[in-house]
């Protein structure tokens, strides 16, 4: 691999790929908006090239997928171990991932042939794709789970884990979750509120959610509560520091509980102020509630 850069400077590189419909087109966009020089659709072959004299400068984004002339899993596997031994280039894998049932919606809205189409069924055509790509997902330095993404939310993460104008170390989302929906895509750290008396059994608190202000006060009466806060503070406190100088752009912890509507929203809601007050940046997404909500004192964004 020629060296991307001379005199000791580090050309910055970011390889997007992921599954066909998750946002790629929408992350190379965004990337190019923060001060990347995009090129979409690369075949891995001619990657090297671009390369070959060129001075160090802005950082460059390269998109790759399934859709790239002769792409291939082991080619693009192969060429990312050739530039992690390059010292003059500091390389980012940025995965798009995305749920079967949202990718199927998105086809079906879009009305576009999925690169995998034989004239089958589109759900044959995700899981080949998906069985494909499955290397470079476990890969992957940056996962991104779009499924509960617009196009807005996905160019503004990017934009607060790739911008050089602001950008903070670590971002810290905070995702509560019902498991009977599954575990979310790309969760760092995963905490069960299940064990925390069920504000569903209570007439009075079963219509509302944990944001409500009675609904939380019954979450955090349960005897465990005040000690289960404790230990993670102290958890958190500990990991968050550890994982920000290992050069993590963002952390996910995901809370869940049976339904994802009463405890975990509750809990995830006092752990992400907690943190919005100790100075991280926080986002806070309630994944089964479909919005988004602001920590008071966060640098964060929110949807309606």
């Amino acid at each position: 691999m020629t060296h991307l850069s001379q005199e000791g400077a580090v050309q910055e590189l970011a390889i997007v790929t992921g599954r066909s419909g998750a946002g790629r087109s929408t992350a190379i966009s965004a990337l190019e908006d923060v001060g990347f020089e995009a090129i979409d659709n690369v075949p891995c072959s001619l990657v090297p090239r671009l390369f070959e004299g060129r001075p160090p400068g802005e950082p460059l984004a390269l998109g790759i997928d399934t859709r790239s002339r002769g792409f291939s899993t082991a080619e693009l596997l192969d060429l990312l171990e050739r530039i992690e031994t390059d010292p003059s280039c500091h390389a980012q894998l940025i995965f798009l991932d995305c749920s079967e049932t949202a990718l199927m919606r998105r086809f079906s809205e879009t009305r576009r042939r999925h690169p995998f189409d034989r004239g089958g069924l589109l759900q044959d055509s995700l899981r080949q794709e998906k069985r494909l790509l499955a290397p470079l997902r476990a890969r992957a330095d940056v996962l991104i789970d779009t499924s509960e993404m617009t196009p807005g939310e996905l160019r503004k993460q990017i934009a607060r884990w790739f911008g050089r104008e602001g950008r903070v170390p670590m971002e810290v989302n905070v995702l509560s979750f019902s498991y009977k929906r599954g575990l979310p895509l790309g969760a760092d750290l995963v905490i069960d509120c299940r064990f925390l008396d069920n504000p569903h059994w209570q007439a009075a608190l079963r219509a509302r959610d944990g944001q409500d202000a009675e609904v939380a006060a019954f979450v955090a009466a349960d005897p465990r509560h005040a000690a289960f806060m404790k230990h993670l503070q102290a958890l958190f406190e500990l990991l968050l520091p550890a994982y920000r100088e290992e050069g993590r752009a963002y952390l996910t912890l995901a809370f869940g509980c049976t339904g994802g509507r009463h405890r975990s929203v509750a809990v995830a809601a006092e752990v992400a102020q907690a943190l919005g007050r100790s100075g991280w940046p926080v986002m806070l997404c309630h994944r089964d509630l479909d919005r988004m909500a602001r920590v008071p004192g966060a640098d964060m964004e929110a949807s309606p």
